[in-house]
């Protein structure tokens, strides 16, 4: 096995055990979609789900029916008409609707005890009728009133996984129909849960398709990674139609994280492993929407240094940035800001200062698998801000292999009388380095390659 390929999945078992054990005791909705239910993948990702419950995750599941209680309502021939992506339910569907929802419930309750998982349908949901909006009475199909949380506590403190079929039921005991997917927001709300997924059967949210906010960050093959909950609330402003599916999760994801859910991901379950990797991977492969910041730059720290080495080694030995000692990061520290994502250290960057008013921004290296996350754009705009808030007069970079870049970027090559005195004396002349000066205050800087 290569060095490479080692050190990549030493990387993934390290992330692994840091999310093991920040997850433990936490609890995580998964609303499964009809369509997965019925799908060859299902037993392989409720296998999955059983070995995050044996991690000591807390899972709650809220299967879809949709495609079942079409079928079942097929085969009765009686038909229901959908408005704004809810079926309204006569009060003789509701049987039928009865009949599907705890179908599939029982049918994940089964591939759950073949896993030698213990779990429960419970009827903890209570409901009421929508009622009658703009002049369409909704009848039987119902919206979230309560849920016991209580019993549902005691459910989750039994280790078992509580089920919860689209089924509610008023103070008097009469059934509704609910929206799987509403429901699952609900009970991540209720239950103060760290995740809710919405796992789809191979569908993701594509760039493509919508009108996108600007903090919105877009892998290569156009799926939306992430949202903040201000950038879901543009989302829903600019892409209007009520069918979307995709809308719906957005706007439940909204309004979940509003509520206090920290993240909400939308991801492909039909993908083999794909619930793991969103979990244990601070890249993450679906979208996610989220409450507070996912990633921050923060002065680092003393217990930070020996990260940072790590970070920097593969730049040092390509030649890209100049060797660093522990001493040399201890000597400084409070020049030096990392990038964090869920307590791990991905990028990192320093603003040197002189006495001239200058700012040497030095040391900037992004993880390679973040590098198309414009997380040196972040590093450097925010060395910037800083330079700005410190009343520099001018920032500069030293550079072997980035010049070009940093002139497009506003950056003008200066001679080394441009440095301050102290910068000249250090400057190491058999790198020969480009100098390269950018006064301040200027707009902030919209990409960045590793300097020295």
């Amino acid at each position: 096995m290569n060095k490479l390929k080692l050190k990549e999945q030493v990387e993934s078992i390290r992330q692994a055990f840091g999310y093991i054990d920040r997850f433990k005791g936490k609890t995580f909705v998964i609303k499964l979609s009809s369509e997965l239910i019925s799908s060859p993948f299902i037993p392989v990702l409720i296998k999955d789900l059983v070995m995050l419950q044996r991690m000591g995750i807390r899972i709650v599941l809220v299967p879809g029916a949709r495609s079942r209680i079409d079928e079942i309502l097929d085969t009765y021939n009686i038909r229901c008409r959908r408005v704004g992506g809810i079926r309204i339910s006569p009060p003789e569907s509701i049987p039928f609707i009865k009949m599907a929802a705890f179908d599939v419930s029982n049918k994940i309750m089964t591939i759950l005890a073949e896993y030698g998982t213990n779990a429960v349908i419970g009827n903890w949901v209570k409901a009421r009728s929508i009622g009658v909006r703009d002049g369409i009475d909704y009848q039987s199909s119902g919206i979230v009133e309560r849920l016991q949380s209580d019993i549902v506590e005691n459910v989750l403190g039994d280790d078992l996984i509580p089920i919860f079929p689209n089924i509610g039921w008023s103070a008097k005991g009469k059934p509704y129909n609910l929206s799987s997917n509403e429901l699952a927001c609900t009970i991540s709300i209720a239950l103060g849960a760290s995740k809710l997924f919405f796992l789809t059967n191979g569908k993701t949210l594509h760039a493509e398709n919508y009108s996108l906010p600007a903090d919105s960050v877009v892998a290569e093959d156009g799926t939306v990674i992430q949202l903040t909950v201000t950038g879901a609330g543009e989302f829903l402003e600019h892409n209007n139609n009520p069918d979307d599916p995709f809308r719906d999760f957005i706007t439940l994801a909204h309004r979940a994280c509003t509520a206090g859910v920290k993240r909400v991901h939308i991801i492909d379950g039909a993908a083999d492993g794909m619930i793991l990797k969103e979990i244990f991977s601070n890249r993450g492969l679906g979208t996610m929407i989220y409450a507070n910041q996912h990633e921050n730059i923060r002065q680092m720290n003393a217990n930070d240094i020996p990260e940072v080495l790590r970070l920097m080694q593969p730049a040092i030995e390509e030649g890209i940035l100049v060797p660093r000692t522990t001493a040399d990061l201890e000597e400084r520290v409070e020049d030096y800001h990392v990038y964090e994502v869920d307590g791990s250290i991905h990028a990192c960057g320093a603003l040197h200062l002189y006495d001239d008013r200058q700012g040497e921004i030095a040391a900037i290296v992004v993880d390679e698998d973040y590098a198309d996350f414009g997380i040196g754009n972040k590093i450097i705009g925010y060395l910037i801000d800083r330079a700005t808030t410190l009343r520099l007069k001018a920032v500069f970079v030293l550079t072997t292999l980035t010049a070009d870049w940093f002139e497009s970027l506003g950056f003008t090559e200066v001679s080394i009388e441009a440095l301050p005195p102290s910068r000249r004396k250090s400057y190491n002349r058999k790198r020969n380095s480009l100098i390269l000066r950018k006064r301040i205050p200027q707009r902030r800087v919209k990409t960045a390659i590793a300097v020295e």
